[in-house]
């Protein structure tokens, strides 16, 4: 997980002892596995993660998160802060369901709108959707592990707006809209100059499935997708680029 700078997150303690829980769960295995050795041998039982809360459910956990979250956005309360912290929390856990999870403003803003909003906890955190737990023992010696189970499919990149899609994370937008300016062109075979007159020929830049705008502070990085790459390179086989090139504004 990449968090953003200067930023704090707010946590329940039964949502941070589960996942401290698993995380000595999956430690353990992992030690016995490939050392034939385990944890408790090593570190007293007093010092593993204990909470004088029981283990809750993880999806009750979440949803229980989620509507704390919804209240604190309510008009007249004044906890935004404690709320984006909580929202920043609900992210981190995504790294359950993914490799790779990225926490940025934008998803942040993205989430805080559509939750002001009154979207549903699986249209917002599709991901926190497909992930339970199944716990054995008790105490000390509880085992928790994270499992995957069916939920909503993760919604990434519509034909719509991505800034209005709660469920879309700005990492999956980097993923889509990988190309810079420079390397679309390379790609397609043309100068830039001659690129950006065949993006403008043929509406690229207008299209919101072909181009995304990243906003880095002050400073704005249009980037485009494959969708870009391939409308334009089968645009080549039938339109006469000299003459696109020739016809230009200027």
């Amino acid at each position: 997980m990449r968090p953003s700078t200067g930023s704090f997150i707010v946590v329940s303690e039964d949502l941070l002892y589960l996942n401290t829980r698993a995380l000595i769960t999956a430690f353990d295995a992992y030690l016995q596995r490939a050392l034939e050795d385990a944890l408790i041998e090593h570190i007293p039982a007093r010092v593993l993660s204990v909470s004088t809360m029981p283990p809750g459910d993880f999806e009750f956990l979440v949803y229980r998160e989620y509507r704390l979250v919804s209240e604190l956005l309510e008009p007249g309360r004044r906890h935004r802060d404690e709320a984006r912290a909580r929202i920043r929390s609900l992210l981190a856990m995504e790294s359950i369901a993914v490799e790779e999870v990225e926490v940025s403003e934008r998803d942040i803003d993205r989430i805080e709108k559509a939750v002001r909003a009154g979207q549903g906890l699986h249209e917002v955190f599709p991901r926190l959707a497909t992930v339970g737990t199944r716990t054995d023992g008790e105490r000390v010696n509880l085992v928790v592990h994270f499992t995957k189970k069916e939920g909503a499919p993760v919604r990434y990149i519509g034909g719509d707006d991505p800034a209005n899609a709660a469920a879309v994370r700005e990492l999956d937008l980097q993923k889509k809209f990988y190309l810079g300016a420079s390397e679309l062109a390379t790609k397609i075979g043309l100068t830039q100059p001659k690129a950006k007159v065949l993006r403008v020929h043929l509406g690229i830049d207008e299209d919101v499935s072909c181009r995304h705008v990243f906003e880095f502070e002050s400073t704005k990085h249009p980037c485009f997708s494959d969708n870009a790459f391939r409308r334009m390179r089968e645009a080549l086989d039938n339109l006469d680029i000299e003459e696109i090139w020739r016809a230009r504004p200027r």
